[in-house]
């Protein structure tokens, strides 16, 4: 479309769309940016003078415009407008470079590589070059190492020879010697040549007082690495004193005080205004979820799990059952990446979620300990395993290309913090702050809901807490809720819903909220059931059949093996009844395998994501079928353990009682018999019928 054209159709992809639209344009652009912003649950990106194959960048003029008709845009959609940066371009080299005098620092690129071994042409323009930019190659950059300059990392080839994705680093382009890498400078534009501006806008819809955009990052590494002291530091906003007194305040337990070790699931929050600020002020120390969830427009919700061996299990649920949008892996720039830090980097990886790097303990660490910790985590990350892209972050510019390409989750974010002294807190808390959510639920579907934690209110009753995974549930809705060991679900009313300890009237796809239930016994309630809408017609299971990869097995897999299997909110053993292609499972094999729960009746569904996993034993899979539980019984109805979760059975604990025929030495059920008649005269005619008992 030319700048002049009226009455014509517009497009966010086109640059000169917000250059002085007519009346319907504008209505058009006011339809795409909300369908835009209903995607990313209100809130959004957007880049003036970036097109679709159109060079980067406007003049003076054509900027001013397009402000003018994007603040319009705002007015009328009621949303905030926040201005990140703007990066100056260069029209006849089309090569971006830096702006804002914060972030001066030259962009080294590294070079990327199509399935064919030819050097791709186009590159993603935040990073610092256009997609006119040729990218320089080297096809033996994959089958040489070289080393890395302590306060730079950049981008290597993986071992497979697959070269990755440019990413910004820091300092000194004169001390690379890496032919790979094009250092781009201000000096190396032309002088005469007319400059033109790329402006980004992050765009925040205005909601109402009692909601928030929520988004989850589960808190992963190993044991001491600092997860619980920077959670402290965030949420309070006082830094530590090296001792662990930040981490005090998210502790639950005393045992975990005792030792500084977490060893259950813990939740904070930090809340950020629709500008973009910190709103959490603590009070006498103590946080007020409720003052801090009115004042937000975004929450992030951190999900605080244990780093030992010991507490594995319940790292794993945490992971699972609180579906996480995000997870902050952890670790100690003096230890490295050690213990269980590689277990939960494979645990995220393995779930599909996408995984951000924060180094801690920056303060105490030699310059040399600290380059070797980033050398083996940039090797971790670049490896086959993984196959991420890490980007060291050290300006507000690296934190805005990172935020903008995150949702690919091929880019690896890497801070460099200290609680101590404060170092580079601030660009952690500008990262959160552009974090948007991962998960699209659909609000229009029938509801449902996952239950992680129960408890019990004094003046309420019985609580069940977790994550609405898709639909609205709104208050006095009746749900179904199970599955209980009968395999049955009870419709209960929701008598009453709060988020974040602030109470609502509705809850919909992607938030977490407790609910108050009534007429239900304490024992009638268990992590891992669900609540859903009665259009749903849910069935439980006890068989189910799954995809399955093993990672990792000493000795081989046979059927009748046991472990314990993870799948969403549901942690219980099962036994593998069958495999399809093999005999033997052993590391690396993938097979469909048939399991079966062996103590309660569970709720899963097709493409739940599942970990399988005992000792040392470790494998990931996907949930492909389910079988109901009664088709299950019908088709082996003289099997023990179907007769244990048979409706018709009485319920656990209770026996019917055993009688013996005289004489017979059989054994047979009491009937209830008929009693005695007697007749006028007083004479009792025993019933003949009756069993005579020895």
């Amino acid at each position: 479309m030319l700048k002049n054209d009226v009455g014509a159709s517009v497009s966010l992809s086109d640059k000169y769309a917000f250059i002085n639209p007519d009346n319907d344009q504008f209505s058009q652009l006011e339809s795409l940016l909300t369908k835009r912003l209903e995607d990313g649950q209100g809130e959004c990106f957007l880049e003036l003078g970036v097109g679709d194959g159109q060079s980067p960048g406007l003049d003076v003029t054509e900027l001013e415009q397009s402000v003018i008709t994007t603040e319009r845009l705002a007015q009328s959609l009621h949303v905030n407008l926040i201005h990140l940066r703007d990066r100056a371009v260069n029209s006849s080299s089309t090569v971006s470079t830096r702006h804002e005098s914060a972030s001066s620092e030259p962009c080294r690129l590294g070079t990327e590589l199509t399935g064919s071994n030819q050097a791709s042409p186009t590159c993603s323009s935040p990073v610092g070059i256009s997609s006119d930019q040729p990218i320089p190659s080297n096809k033996s950059a994959g089958r040489r190492r070289r080393k890395q300059n302590s306060s730079s990392f950049f981008m290597q080839p993986s071992p497979s020879g697959q070269h990755q994705s440019p990413t910004c680093t820091s300092p000194d382009p004169t001390q690379s010697n890496n032919p790979d890498v094009t250092i781009l400078s201000n000096a190396s534009l032309s002088a005469s040549a007319p400059t033109s501006v790329v402006r980004e806008y992050l765009i925040r819809k205005e909601i109402a007082a009692d909601d928030f955009v929520d988004v989850r990052v589960a808190v992963v590494g190993n044991v001491d690495a600092g997860k619980s002291t920077l959670l402290g530091v965030l949420t309070h906003g006082d830094l530590d004193n090296g001792r662990g007194l930040a981490r005090l305040r998210l502790l639950r337990h005393k045992h975990e005080a005792e030792s500084g070790r977490t060893s259950s699931v813990n939740n904070d929050i930090l809340g950020f205004s629709a500008q973009g600020q910190v709103v959490n002020k603590p009070i006498h120390g103590q946080l007020d979820w409720s003052l801090i969830c009115k004042a937000s427009s975004k929450v992030i919700t951190f999900i605080d799990l244990a780093g030992h061996e010991r507490y594995l299990k319940t790292t794993i649920f945490g992971m699972t059952g609180h579906a996480p949008d995000y997870a902050m892996f952890m670790v100690g720039a003096n230890a490295g990446v050690i213990g269980m830090a590689k277990e939960h980097l494979g645990l995220a990886l393995a779930l599909g979620v996408p995984v951000f790097v924060v180094v801690t303990k920056i303060d105490m660490c030699p310059p040399n300990v600290l380059q070797e910790t980033m050398s083996l985590l940039f090797r971790i990350l670049k490896s086959p395993g993984c196959r991420k892209i890490p980007l060291l972050i050290s300006s507000k510019d690296d934190v805005i290309c990172s935020a903008t390409n995150f949702t690919s989750e091929r880019m690896c974010p890497v801070f460099s913090v200290s609680n101590v002294t404060g170092e580079n807190l601030d660009l952690l808390k500008m990262f959160l702050n552009l974090l948007t959510p991962r998960s699209q639920p659909r609000v229009d579907a029938p509801a449902h809901f996952q239950v992680d934690d129960i408890f019990s209110v004094p003046g309420v009753g019985n609580v069940v807490a977790g994550t609405c995974l898709c639909g609205v549930i709104r208050l006095n809705d009746t749900l179904l809720l199970g599955p209980d060991p009968m395999g049955q679900f009870i419709p209960v009313p929701i008598k009453s819903i709060h988020r974040k300890r602030m109470p609502v009237t509705y809850v919909r796809g992607g938030q977490t909220a407790s609910f108050a239930v009534k007429k239900l016994r304490r024992n009638q309630l268990r992590k891992g059931i669900v609540l859903l809408a009665p259009e749903l017609q849910p069935r439980a299971c006890v068989e189910f059949l799954a995809e399955v990869l093993i990672l990792h097995h000493p000795t081989t897999i046979w059927v009748g093996y046991q472990a314990m299997v993870h799948a969403g909110p549901v942690r219980q053993t099962a036994t593998i009844l069958a495999l399809s292609g093999h005999e033997r499972l052993r590391t690396g094999d993938k097979d469909l395998v048939r399991f079966r729960f062996i103590k309660y009746p569970e709720y899963l569904y097709t493409g739940l994501r599942l970990i399988f996993r005992e000792g040392k034993t470790k494998a990931v899979g996907t949930v492909r079928e389910v079988f109901p539980l009664a088709d299950t019984i019908s088709q082996n109805p003289r099997s023990r353990l179907n007769k244990k979760f048979t409706p018709q059975n009485p319920k656990p604990g209770t026996q019917t009682p055993v009688v013996e025929h005289p004489g017979s030495g059989v054994l047979a059920k009491r009937e209830p018999v008929a009693p005695d008649q007697t007749d006028s005269l007083g004479v009792i005619t025993p019933n003949p019928h009756k069993l005579i008992y020895s």
